[in-house]
């Protein structure tokens, strides 16, 4: 599948037969060719219920299936679908009424569930509609003019919400136990505020928008999502053992045991050793693994041998598994974050989430406003200045300048940096003394090819030295809406180099970089070790980031134009 993709945007991006002429003219070390990508790379990315490419999901290799909602109208279309694509069309056991109401992974086999509007995709392995990747994507269709596509997005959000329980992870049965970061009241202003043409029309559909944002706003702030009597919200998964979508991964849990036995100080909670006089019942229901553990070769009369022993039922904990899906609905998967492999995700109050909400709660009083409810936008302006205190109260260091996931459980703030830090700038709420601080900061995270997420090497995808589209976007945008413009443009222009330069080289865009070495090579030891091409999410920022600088550096130092239109052959 990955070289069936990486052919198709090849022979979009090269061999375009309306504006054949126009590619031609690229020069091969022209930086403008990569707007010719992303622009026409758009309708490679893009799926829907037409589509057969839509259906697969290389993460499982199943057979495709479509599931519609036990409440929906299946459209007389859908025979087609069926025969042309080999489809098998089922029905979810029961009407969904909130996230959680299913168990997804009893859904056997597991399968797409079904939307109404074409969306785009992530890239690679990645066949669904997910959840912050969409906001990033978004960002970048508006940018390209391509606006009834994204309101599109957003509403096979209210889709989801309607039929789902919630917006989702992803589109698919296995996800049905969770939703990601809440950005779906900042999709809506995004959208609604880029297309005023018909201004009547889009009143009556931001008063739609207006409820499933409250609706999906509620999820955040109800048990099981609350962070302990902080007032503040967690990240939370409704299923329990290891997700269905690493189902066809052999070595990612296996890898993890590895990890604790061979750290054993910090393996507790997370491992379980199973006791040969444990009753069978209980030995049946729980997931255990044999595992070889070998030194560092040593030498003995001239040869090298390896010292191994054999590790027997050996499992993660129910306290594993639970972090480990929370931390999905986090979207930063895998980072040490949240403790090892951020197993811990439940015992925090992160800032990236807060402050979302802390948006949310501005985007609802800023939507109240715009509908005409004064009494409204006044709740929601309250609702937020009490989360505003709370954030102060629990997350932000003073000492230290930075804002920290904090442990309630504990009582504790995380000990590590996290490039989530800027959040709060990008939500507007940090005073002008905080922001000078975390200004001063940039220092830490800052590297040759933009933004690390994580002071930590660890080895895996979502910490140092990786760099990804969505945290240099929160993180310029942050500090223009703070008045450090210098450092923004510096940050944009680094990342974008980044990105040009490796797009020159190897003809494609990549889900995350090296920002320490600025390159796209990466060197992952657990978890996700693929580099995944395509890549909505970094589309869409390159073309937000371009479009925010000015104009005599994006010409003058990146040799870019802004008018990125007029690279679209996909739409001709």
């Amino acid at each position: 599948m990955k070289n069936i993709i990486i052919w198709f945007i090849f022979l979009n991006v090269t061999l375009a037969p309306i504006h054949s002429v126009l590619a031609h003219e690229f020069a091969a070390t022209d930086p403008n060719i990569i707007l010719y990508y992303i622009a026409n790379s758009w309708k490679s990315l893009e799926r829907s219920m037409e589509d057969c490419n839509s259906f697969s999901d290389p993460k499982t290799n199943l057979n495709p299936i479509l599931y519609f909602p036990a409440d929906a109208v299946i459209p007389e279309t859908v025979k087609y679908w069926t025969e042309r694509c080999h489809l098998v069309v089922k029905r979810l056991p029961q009407k969904i009424n909130k996230l959680g109401e299913v168990n997804g992974d009893n859904i056997k086999p597991a399968g797409l569930l079904y939307l109404p509007n074409p969306y785009i995709v992530p890239g690679g392995m990645f066949n669904e509609m997910y959840g912050w990747d969409s906001y990033f994507i978004v960002r970048g269709l508006i940018e390209a003019h391509k606006n009834e596509l994204a309101r599109g997005i957003v509403e096979n959000f209210f889709y989801e919400i309607d039929h789902y329980g919630g917006t989702l992870n992803g589109n698919r049965t296995y996800y049905l136990s969770r939703t990601q970061l809440p950005f779906l009241a900042p999709l809506i202003r995004a959208v609604y505020t880029a297309d005023q043409t018909q201004h009547h029309q889009n009143l009556k559909w931001l008063q739609s928008a207006y409820h499933y944002a409250v609706k999906d706003y509620n999820l955040w702030t109800h048990e099981p999502h609350l962070a302990g009597k902080t007032g503040l919200s967690r990240y939370y998964d409704f299923g329990s053992g290891p997700v269905s979508e690493l189902a066809q991964s052999k070595s990612y849990y296996s890898d993890i045991i590895r990890y604790f036995l061979e750290h054993p100080k910090i393996s507790q909670p997370y491992l379980f050793f199973l006791a040969k006089d444990q009753p069978e019942h209980l030995q049946s229901a729980k997931i255990v693994y044999t595992i070889t553990l070998c030194s560092t070769p040593t030498l003995k009369h001239n040869k090298k041998y390896n010292v191994c022993k054999v590790v027997k039922n050996v499992g993660l904990s129910e306290h594993f598994y639970k972090g480990d899906r929370a931390m999905r609905a986090s979207g930063f998967d895998t980072s040490f974050r949240f403790g090892p492999f951020s197993a811990d995700t439940l015992n925090y109050a992160p800032v990236d989430l807060n402050s979302l909400l802390y948006k949310t709660e501005k985007d609802l009083e800023w939507m109240s406003n715009q509908l005409g409810n004064k009494r409204l936008a006044i709740y929601w302006a309250k609702q937020a200045e009490r989360r505003a205190l709370r954030i102060n109260r629990y997350l932000w260091n003073e000492k230290q300048g930075m804002f920290f996931d904090y442990d309630y459980i504990n009582k504790k703030a995380s000990p590590h940096p996290y490039a989530t830090t800027f959040y709060p700038l990008w939500a507007k709420l940090a005073t002008k003394s905080q922001a000078k601080r975390l200004a001063k900061n940039l220092k830490f995270f800052e590297k040759a090819g933009g933004i690390v997420t994580s002071l930590q090497h660890t080895g895996v995808q979502w910490d140092y030295p990786y760099g990804w589209a969505p945290i240099q976007l929160i993180t310029t945008e942050g500090l223009t809406h703070y008045g450090f413009k210098p450092e923004a443009e510096r940050i944009a222009h680094k990342f974008l180099t980044t990105v040009l330069q490796n797009y020159l080289r190897d003809k494609t865009i990549r889900e995350k970089y090296n920002v320490v070495s600025g390159t796209a090579l990466t060197d992952i030891q657990i978890g996700y070790k693929m580099n995944v091409i395509g890549f909505g999410w970094t589309n869409g920022v390159f073309l937000t980031l371009l479009k925010s600088l000015p104009k005599s550096i994006a010409k003058n130092q990146l040799g870019l134009n802004q008018d990125f239109t007029m690279y679209d052959t996909a739409s001709t």
